[in-house]
């Protein structure tokens, strides 16, 4: 049941497009997912992220193009054996409880064993209220319950769609954590968001969609280094005389004030020295300084140009 090779594609799309009428959702997509990684889809909301996970699954035919599941481009049962995957809101029967909703969706899609339904229960931070009726969970155990469904049978490959939409920022906060614990190095995550944080804080690489098209994907630290310019966070005696003399420097890029009035200089970080020797000359002194680590939305905002994206 396991990818062969640790490099293995678990997906591949080449040319994948999907048009609704005249609106095309998805726009000749063609991106790689390897195993044993979080991979993320971000854009805004009607990106076509929803619309990809639905022609990955099987819910929706592509216009145009052609996708591969773990090596293969026909969709079959062994395939869909290897997947677990929750799409939008999970729907669950409300007067079952959370292990009765399990039971039921196990047996009726025989995917793995009756003995696994404690287990994910566990897993998900549900063992002590498995028993409780599903109407009666709040929207973090619903969406935790969702996980643990889309783990029935072990999944190769588990697609996740907005997990964290609603919730509050504690339950965002233990939902990425058990999200990030499910790449264990075997099984690979398909993680639709348009929130950059979350992106940011789970997944190893990226796939960034606009109106349906490409436009970045790849490590989220590479495409992160790539584009994001180094600064240095600088406080000191003399703020105002610092910013001239930082700022008259050749190899300095660029001298601006922070929110909070400190100093971000657009500079090499391996020469942050060099920043306070040529303060200490004019004796204006160093109380603070730090490098400035580039984000996910900076990147995202200048390859989109826009102010899209979420929270």
């Amino acid at each position: 049941m396991a990818v062969s090779h640790e490099n293995d594609l678990v997906i591949q799309t080449n040319g994948l497009t999907k048009r609704f009428g005249k609106n095309v959702a998805v726009d000749n997509l063609s991106m790689e997912v390897r195993r044993g990684r979080v991979y993320g889809l971000l854009g805004p909301n009607g990106s076509g992220k929803t619309t990809t996970m639905g022609m990955l699954l099987g819910l929706l035919k592509p216009t145009a193009g052609t996708f591969s599941l773990f090596g293969s481009t026909t969709w079959h049962e062994e395939s869909l054996q290897r997947i677990g995957a929750i799409i939008e809101t999970p729907a669950f029967y409300p007067y079952l409880s959370g292990r009765g909703n399990l039971a039921y969706f196990q047996l009726i899609s025989g995917r793995g064993s009756a003995d696994e339904v404690n287990d994910l229960l566990e897993r998900v931070g549900l063992g002590g209220r498995g028993d409780d009726r599903f109407r009666t969970y709040s929207l973090g155990m619903k969406q935790r319950l969702g996980i643990a469904y889309a783990l029935l049978g072990d999944p190769d490959l588990v697609c996740l769609d907005e997990p964290t939409n609603g919730l509050d920022p504690e339950g965002m906060i233990e939902v990425r954590e058990l999200i990030r614990s499910l790449a264990d190095g075997r099984r690979t995550v398909l993680l639709s968001s348009h929130l950059l944080h979350e992106v940011e804080q789970v997944c190893d690489s990226v796939t960034i969609l606009g109106k349906g098209r490409l436009i970045a994907q790849g490590a989220v630290a590479e495409l992160v280094r790539s584009r994001g310019r180094e600064q240095v966070r600088v406080r000191s005696t003399d703020d105002a005389k610092a910013h001239d003399v930082l700022a008259a420097l050749e190899w300095v890029e660029d001298v601006s004030a922070a929110e909070d009035g400190a100093l971000l200089v657009a500079a090499p970080v391996a020469r942050s020295g060099e920043l306070t020797a040529a303060l200490s000359r004019v004796e204006v002194f160093v109380t603070e300084m730090a490098p400035v680590q580039a984000t996910l939305e900076e990147y995202f905002l200048e390859v989109t140009g826009s102010q899209e994206g979420g929270a």
